[in-house]
């Protein structure tokens, strides 16, 4: 188990990270559009449907790496004061009655959508520039493949978690500002005391 949830949280990590240099792209696109529209009156017909599309990759395979470092949202209000197997047996439940069936839902769906619009080339009908749309529509199925491979690692993790009672550490390259905040807080206080 622990060695399918290293290839799994690995997978979502390099899917993540590759496609989130779309942020960069996207930027010099806007930035390219905003100068020739209002600087030379010459806007482009194809930079909103491209950034669209960008940002729409870009939330679609940033998913898999988001469920791996715990960052979905979630009703901790709740969740937090419950012990550790209390978490994963719920979590372990939730994932078994609406994870896993809209996943699935997701990779169908998306595989019949995705082969249709390949099957005619299909363009986007926002713009005059006819920017194509197809492959886009496979980010749906290649996102929903992610989620799925790594909704089985957290699966994994919640069996680990019940079996010993706590939580098997997760991957730590992104930390939440509150909780940074909240260490430097202790550091200062932890210096203020010596």
């Amino acid at each position: 188990m622990q060695n399918y949830i290293r290839f799994a949280d690995s997978l979502s990590a390099m899917f993540g990270k590759a496609f989130g240099w779309l942020i960069i792209l996207m930027t010099f696109g806007m930035s390219y559009e905003v100068l020739v529209r209002y600087m030379f009156n010459s806007p482009t017909p194809w930079a909103l449907d491209v950034s669209f599309i960008m940002y729409g990759t870009m939330f679609m395979m940033g998913g898999a790496y988001t469920l791996s470092r715990g960052g979905h949202v979630r009703g901790d209000f709740l969740y937090r004061l419950w012990s550790d197997r209390t978490q994963a047996k719920v979590d372990l439940t939730l994932y078994f009655l609406f994870f896993f069936p809209g996943i699935l839902a997701l990779i169908f769906a998306g595989w019949k959508y995705a082969s249709r619009s390949w099957g005619y080339a299909e363009v986007s009908v926002n713009s005059p520039a006819g920017i194509p749309i197809y492959q886009f529509k496979t980010v749906i199925v290649a996102a929903g493949i992610l989620l799925l491979i790594q909704g089985i690692a957290q699966v994994f993790r919640c069996i680990i978690c019940i079996r010993q009672g706590y939580w098997p550490p997760m991957a730590s390259d992104v930390e939440e500002t509150e909780t940074l905040l909240m260490k430097q807080a202790a550091e200062g206080q932890s210096k203020d005391l010596i």
